[in-house]
């Protein structure tokens, strides 16, 4: 491994800046890699946990409860940093037994656009409404035309940030189906 104070990184830079310094360090791969592997539960040392955790991994470190935490960064980092052997990992995380977990997944799902509308399926009925909102944004990323049935029953979600997301993502997933990309 490259040594740490080349491109010295605060815990208190943003996180982009973190996982920049990381993946000079370390490439790409490996980083992504990393963060796939906290999104499973793994560990993956305390310098990686301050890189996607910043100054909050302290708190771990420390000694406080990890709880979810280790596995939202690990997701989260692959906002930033991603290729596709991620994928598995980011799909499993959205069956995930926290919330912030499943959502962050669900977010990754539209940035990254993969997985299925199969995949969010159980997630628009959530009992967390970030969750289904989520959900509802990932498949006007991914889904198909009959994905446009799923969002309709959406905008009666008893959730109005729900309903609002469900809105804008029936127009988001005509609009591409549309006009795909060549």
């Amino acid at each position: 491994m490259a040594d740490d104070t080349a491109h010295p990184v605060s815990p208190t830079d943003t996180l982009e800046a973190r996982l920049e310094a990381a993946v000079e360090r370390e490439g790409e791969p490996r980083t992504v890699a990393r963060a796939a592997s906290l999104l499973h539960g793994g560990f993956e040392g305390d310098d990686f946990l301050r890189a996607v955790g910043g100054a909050h991994a302290e708190g771990i470190l420390s000694g406080a409860p990890a709880l979810y935490w280790p596995e939202l960064w690990g997701a989260r980092a692959l906002l930033y940093v991603w290729n596709d052997t991620a994928a598995p990992a980011v799909l499993a995380g959205l069956t995930n037994q926290s919330w912030r977990v499943r959502e962050m997944c669900a977010k990754v799902v539209a940035v990254r656009s993969i997985g299925t509308a199969k995949d969010l399926a159980r997630l628009t009925t959530d009992q967390n409404a970030r969750v289904r909102a989520a959900a509802a944004r990932a498949i006007a990323a991914v889904g198909d035309a009959a994905s446009a049935s799923t969002l309709e029953t959406m905008l009666r979600d008893y959730d109005k940030e729900v309903r609002r997301a469900a809105q804008q993502s029936l127009v988001t997933l005509k609009a591409r189906l549309e006009h795909p990309e060549a």
